[in-house]
């Protein structure tokens, strides 16, 4: 422990905050072929366009918890060469390593089944597989992990910055304006001169939920009674704060359900900078939510519930990265069984599709952390609590 170093207490809640935000990835990813393509005839087509924009803040809330976890556990520490050090080589070993195997892994399954591995010159599948590493499109959800990484990248810039000013209030409380400012700055210049086709792909995109979840962890200390804190311990100002939050999160998520909704049925198509406008509003609100959430449940929530989505979460990362190959498999019903998307057949297809991808991405996850000693290599570090803890010599005697 550094010199002069408190030791921060230990967040469980973070693991439930953890466990939303990979539900909300998976109803996304669920529900995507049913409210862009399939469904859009359908009478509960509004079902469809919900579930995948209501949960469209899963990434983004990672995102946001990432930058938390880094600013909390780092903030309080004097940036020198052993804390980048040491680091870096955390984050080779629990991102960028899995990220490089499993971007393999996809690339190596999908030329299996385009036939392309005995068929396509070697030369040309290596520069197209170091193209989609470079990308982040080995497959569809890898671009949050290169995202991920282009943080990591910048956050001991970033963190010495902060830093830096933390003394003064005015500069503290500019670092979410300018991180709106670069954000919003780069969208414009996208829009105009680059026209990148993947603008999402690119950690700037992002800046305004990253700092809001740096500024989150280096306030808590002041946040922490509001969160912890049931209705009738809040204060006047703390309920109004919280009333807030909460009205003003339901109200813009679905006004953002309702844009795309319109659009999408050809009712009525709002400008991209309005659509963008409002997503922004919602992915910061969104991530705040879950955070009050979060310690609401692990706080009030019954017993199974709370240590359910404690598992889910310390198995997020892994989920992450799997579940869209058991996505992938599931949809091949659909190629088999002609169900028609007006019908409740569909329906209970789509949820289907969700609760597969879910629930078998956790069990497959689950038994590699337990059996698979390599695990960790292409699923991130192994959760503390499938750690085996070295018995004691009393408790070895004991046990024999």
């Amino acid at each position: 422990m550094e010199s002069g170093y408190q030791v921060k207490e230990r967040l469980p809640q973070l693991e439930l905050f953890r466990a939303f935000a990979i539900f909300s990835v998976i109803q996304v990813h669920a529900s995507s072929t049913a409210a862009a393509e399939q469904a859009l005839n359908s009478p509960i087509y509004y079902f469809y366009n919900w579930m995948n924009m209501f949960f469209k803040i899963g990434t983004t809330s990672f995102l946001f918890l990432s930058a938390f976890v880094l600013f909390y556990n780092y903030f309080g520490k004097p940036v020198d060469r052993n804390l980048i050090g040491r680091f870096y080589k955390k984050r080779v070993v629990s991102i960028l390593i899995p990220y490089v195997l499993v971007s393999c892994c996809y690339y190596l399954f999908l030329a299996w089944q385009r036939n392309a591995l005995l068929n396509e010159p070697i030369l040309e599948q290596l520069r197209l597989l170091g193209t989609q590493l470079l990308t982040g499109t080995a497959y569809t959800h890898l671009y949050y992990i290169l995202i991920l990484i282009q943080f990591y990248v910048l956050f001991p810039f970033l963190l010495w910055l902060i830093r830096l000013i933390r003394n003064s209030r005015i500069g503290m409380a500019l670092v979410l304006p300018i991180a709106l400012l670069l954000q919003w700055a780069f969208y414009f210049l996208n829009k105009y001169e680059l026209h990148l086709s993947n603008k999402g792909s690119y950690a700037v995109a992002y800046m305004s939920i990253y700092m809001a979840g740096a500024l989150a962890a280096i306030y808590f200390d002041r946040i922490k009674g509001w969160l912890t804190s049931g209705w009738s311990g809040l204060t006047q100002r703390g309920k109004f704060a919280a009333l807030s939050l909460w009205g003003s999160w339901l109200a813009v998520t679905f006004y953002h359900v309702q844009l795309w909704y319109d659009y999408r049925q050809g009712i009525h198509a709002a400008s991209t900078l309005w659509f963008e406008i409002v997503w922004n509003v919602h992915m910061l609100l969104s991530a705040l939510v879950l955070l009050k959430a979060a310690f609401l449940i692990h706080r009030k929530g019954p017993a199974f519930w709370v240590k359910a989505l404690t598992r889910m979460g310390e198995l997020s990362f892994g989920i992450y990265l799997f579940h869209p190959i058991v996505l992938r498999e599931y949809r091949f019903i659909r190629y088999r069984v002609a169900y028609p998307p007006e019908s409740m057949m569909y329906l209970l297809y789509i949820l289907g599709g969700s609760l597969s991808a879910l629930f078998l991405s956790w069990i497959f996850v689950q038994f590699c952390y337990k059996r698979l000693p390599f695990a960790s290599l292409f699923l991130g570090n192994v959760p503390g609590s499938f750690k085996k803890v070295p018995l004691k010599d009393n408790d070895m005697k004991a046990a024999a």
